[in-house]
């Protein structure tokens, strides 16, 4: 018996509203180069290329936990700077190190975060879920 899935497909798909590029470093780190007067590694320009764009979400995976040490103390845990990438199931499947880009928002009323918009995160752990709706991909902050 096959799982009918397209209502929940309509259902997740309202929450896909940032606009997300994809970027992938076709040669990886073995094309850059140092910069021997900062001392950084530097990447030839242009170094990547654009795998996918379409609609997404990007979310915080989690919010500081208040947690209870020892002696009763409560302290804020540092809040995470990991994310989730939330995909439609058409998407290409993610690498690691690939590089999204939120270029903008098809919300009426403007982003959820407008904070986000022109940011990139660098995919960190491609394989935190696939459902048959979405595909969930962990990534953090680059800048």
């Amino acid at each position: 018996m096959a799982l009918e899935v397209e209502g929940a497909r309509r259902v997740v798909g309202r929450i896909l509203d940032d606009r997300l590029e994809v970027w992938r470093d076709s040669a990886g780190r073995a094309d850059d180069f140092l910069d021997e007067g900062t001392g950084r590694l530097l990447r030839p320009a242009p170094d990547e290329v654009l795998v996918w764009d379409g609609l997404g979400a990007i979310m915080p995976m989690g919010r500081p936990a208040i947690t209870k040490p020892v002696d009763g103390a409560v302290s804020v845990e540092p809040p995470t700077s990991d994310y989730q990438t939330v995909l439609p199931i058409e998407a290409p499947g993610l690498h690691q190190d690939d590089v999204i880009r939120v270029a903008g928002s098809v919300r009426p009323d403007g982003p959820r975060d407008p904070q986000l918009v022109g940011r990139r995160f660098r995919v960190s752990d491609e394989g935190v879920g696939t459902f048959s709706v979405v595909r969930i991909v962990r990534v953090q902050v680059i800048d």
